[in-house]
C-alpha cells in the first residue's frame, strides 16, 4: 500500500462531500491507496452526506468512535494505516485536482520522511466562486533538505498545518510521533517534533490543498478557559523538545522563539477574549505548573517578559490587561501599534 489518507469527521456536513470528491479527483490507483474515515461521534448528517461515495469505493474504511477529538482520531488513523505514506486531511478542506499524485511519486522515489507542500487559503464563498478544476499546475519544483534545514528555514509557527505534508509512516511509528490527546492546537508540538527528528525531507511550492478559512473557527472560536489550558499544554509539550539530545544551538534558539510566539498569542487571547480576571490568574498558574522552567532569553523583550512571568505572574497578567485597556481607549497607542494606519492617517 502506497498511501493512507486519514480523514477525521465531526460535524462537517456542509463541507465533507466536496472534501471526499476532491480525494477521488486525484486519479490515484485505488489498489494502492486507502482512505480511512474516522467518524469521531459526529452529531450531524456528515456520514449520510458521503454514504454513496463510501459504497462506491472498495478502498474506503470507516472507524466509528465516540467523540474523542482530532488528536485521538488522527492517532487511531496512523495506527490503522497500511500505506507507506500518510496524509492527514481536515474534512472541511479540499485537495487541488491532480495535486497529490505528483507528491506521492516524489515521496516513493525519494523515500523522504516528510514532503511539505504549499496551500491556498480561501473562504467558502471564494471556493464557490472559483472553478477548482481550472487551478492547473505544470511545473513541479522541489528541493531536498535535511530536517534541520527544514526546521530552520521553513517552519512557520503560525502555520503548523499537518494536512500540507506527506508523512512516511515508518518515520512516525519509529519515532513514536503522536498527537497530544484531547487538546486544542495539537498541530504545533507535533509539527515541531517531526521537523526536529526528520532526516531526509522534500520542500516544494507545489500547491496541495485549499484551506477553508473564515468558518473553521467560527462556531468553535470562542477562546475559553479550556482552550487556554490546552494552549498551555501545547506550549509545554513544544518546550520539552529543548531536551531532545540531537538538537543544535540554532535549532534551540528557533524552537524557543517559536514557543515565545505561542506564549504571547496565548496570553493575548486570554486577556482579550476571556473576561473573568480570576480565570486569567488560573490560566497563568496552570501554565507555570505545566512548564516550570519556561524562560526566554533570546532578546531583551523576552527576558523582561520572562522575569515578570516567573516572579510576578499575576502582576504580569494585570500589566498586560492594563495595557490592552489603555491601547483600546488611547488613539495614539492604537495608531502606534499599526504603523500602516498611522501612515494612512498622515496622508489624508
Amino acid at each position: 500500500m502506497d498511501l493512507s489518507i486519514i480523514l477525521p469527521v465531526y460535524n462537517v456536513e456542509k463541507y465533507i462531500r466536496p472534501c471526499m470528491d476532491s480525494i477521488f479527483k486525484q486519479r490515484l490507483d485505488e489498489n494502492v491507496t486507502e482512505v480511512i474515515i474516522i467518524n469521531d461521534g459526529t452529531k450531524d448528517r456528515s456520514m449520510e452526506m458521503i454514504a454513496d461515495i463510501i459504497n462506491q469505493h472498495d478502498n474506503i474504511s470507516v472507524i466509528n468512535q465516540e467523540n474523542q477529538g482530532l488528536s485521538v482520531a488522527r492517532n487511531k488513523g496512523i495506527a490503522t494505516a497500511k500505506g507507506k505514506y500518510v496524509l492527514m486531511l481536515d474534512s472541511d478542506d479540499l485537495l487541488i485536482d491532480n495535486s497529490l499524485k505528483k507528491l506521492l511519486e516524489i515521496a516513493l522515489e525519494s523515500e523522504a520522511d516528510l514532503i511539505v507542500a504549499d496551500f491556498l487559503s480561501m473562504t467558502s464563498q471564494e471556493i464557490e466562486n472559483t472553478n477548482i478544476s481550472m487551478l492547473e499546475q505544470t511545473v513541479f519544483n522541489y528541493k531536498e533538505k535535511s530536517g534541520t534545514e527544514l526546521f530552520l528555514q521553513d517552519l512557520n509557527p503560525h502555520q503548523c498545518f499537518v494536512w500540507r505534508t506527506l508523512f512516511k509512516r515508518d518515520f512516525l511509528i519509529n519515532n513514536n510521533l503522536t498527537f497530544v490527546p484531547g487538546i486544542y492546537i495539537q498541530d504545533v508540538p507535533f509539527t515541531h517534533e517531526c521537523y526536529l527528528k526528520a532526516n531526509k525531507c522534500i520542500r516544494t511550492s507545489w500547491i496541495l490543498n485549499i484551506y477553508r478559512h473564515g468558518h473553521k473557527y467560527a462556531a468553535s472560536t470562542i477562546f475559553n478557559k479550556k482552550k487556554a489550558k490546552d494552549f498551555c499544554i501545547a506550549i509545554a509539550k513544544t518546550w520539552e523538545l529543548n531536551k531532545f539530545e540531537k538538537i543544535s544551538s540554532k535549532e534551540q534558539i528557533k524552537l524557543q522563539n517559536d514557543v515565545f510566539i505561542s506564549f504571547s498569542t496565548m496570553i493575548k487571547r486570554t486577556i482579550y477574549e476571556i473576561e473573568n480576571t480570576s480565570d486569567h490568574f488560573e490560566i497563568i498558574d496552570f501554565l507555570k505548573r505545566q512548564v516550570p522552567d519556561l524562560f526566554f532569553r533570546n532578546s531583551i523583550k523576552q527576558r523582561v517578559v520572562s522575569y515578570l512571568y516567573k516572579y510576578l505572574p499575576h502582576s504580569f497578567i494585570y500589566l498586560i490587561y492594563l495595557y490592552t485597556i489603555i491601547k483600546k481607549f488611547h488613539p495614539f497607542l492604537s495608531l502606534y501599534n499599526h504603523p500602516k494606519r498611522l501612515s494612512d492617517k498622515r496622508q489624508k
